[in-house]
């Protein structure tokens, strides 16, 4: 497993670069400033061009950035808030959106295991009615419209939930945007618990441990369940990082003081250096949790190798 791991380790940092690479060169070519103050004089611009280090080549700010990060410097913003070091910005909004994006993936994914579990091994009429409106609802129809009903219904008229977020009750207002996001994730997941269980209930091993004579709680627990979770892990990872990184109409909408809406206010503003640190944050997010996928899966079927022989 540790070689198994390396090998997937030097890929994941080899990718990184990679992409910090391509992300740099995009946005230095894009279009734009982040010195578009039309009150900025040419020599006002020069100089902030020349305290920032922009006037240098592209290659050496290239370097001179991959230093300053590798460092934990995520350098500071140019417009947005001059001078501001990133990571005092992301220090108050980071957790804000990590915690929302972890609690609405809990939430679909163990709602959304159950159903697709509990209709798969007992479907009758009224469990498989509710599957299918569940999940077509979770995947047709937008997180951003089940937060307005919410909004309207749950904040609005029976005021159970404050509508907008507030600090001092973190908790209680993250309600409804961890429901309206976690409502797709539950969706996708009950979908492919739902297809993995029925096909494997169907197997040889499956129908062989069942003229064994074993129960049929042992035969879902020990055969059934195990067998159809790695699938479904790795419809996980893609789904938890896009809320790792935030709903950005879901934040904007409850004012909730995430990334999304930094991010959002970074790219009007043309700051390069916030979108940069941003951008590479989401795809370290992804690298590691495709790390922890590689891990369970060598957990859950130890024949799992990249490049080895099974054994």
């Amino acid at each position: 497993m540790a070689g198994y791991l390396g090998k997937r380790l030097m890929i994941s940092v080899v990718t990184l670069l990679f992409i910090l690479l391509i992300l740099f060169l995009l946005l230095q070519f894009m279009p734009g400033s982040p010195f578009n103050d039309e009150k900025l004089s040419v020599e006002q611009v020069a100089v902030l061009k020349q305290k920032y280090g922009l006037d240098k080549p592209v290659i050496v700010q290239f370097f001179r950035y991959l230093g300053n990060m590798v460092r934990g410097d995520l350098g500071v913003s140019y417009s947005l808030s001059p001078n501001t070091p990133i990571t005092d910005l992301l220090k108050n909004r980071f957790p804000v959106t990590i915690k929302m994006g972890f609690a609405s993936m809990m939430a679909g994914t163990l709602f959304g295991l159950i159903l697709g579990f509990l209709t798969a091994f007992f479907g009758n009429r009224i469990l498989t009615f509710i599957y299918n409106l569940l999940t077509l609802l979770g995947i047709a129809v937008p997180s951003y419209l089940f937060a307005m009903g919410f909004s309207y219904v749950l904040g609005y008229k029976l005021k159970l939930f404050p509508l907008l977020y507030d600090f001092r009750a973190a908790g209680i207002t993250q309600v409804m945007p961890v429901a309206a996001m976690s409502l797709g994730v539950m969706a996708v997941i009950a979908r492919f618990a739902k297809a993995e269980a029925s096909e494997v209930m169907k197997s040889d091993y499956v129908q062989f441990a069942k003229c064994q004579g074993l129960n049929n709680s042992t035969i879902i627990l020990k055969y059934i369940l195990k067998n159809s979770l790695m699938p479904v892990i790795t419809v996980m990872a893609g789904l938890l990082v896009g809320l790792l990184t935030g709903s950005l109409v879901i934040e904007e909408m409850f004012s909730v003081p995430g990334v999304g809406s930094l991010l959002t206010n970074a790219i009007s503003a043309n700051d390069y250096s916030v979108v940069i640190a941003l951008s590479f944050i989401y795809s370290l997010l992804y690298v590691v949790v495709m790390l922890i996928l590689d891990l369970l899966y060598c957990l859950i079927d130890p024949r799992v190798r990249l490049g080895g022989k099974p054994e």
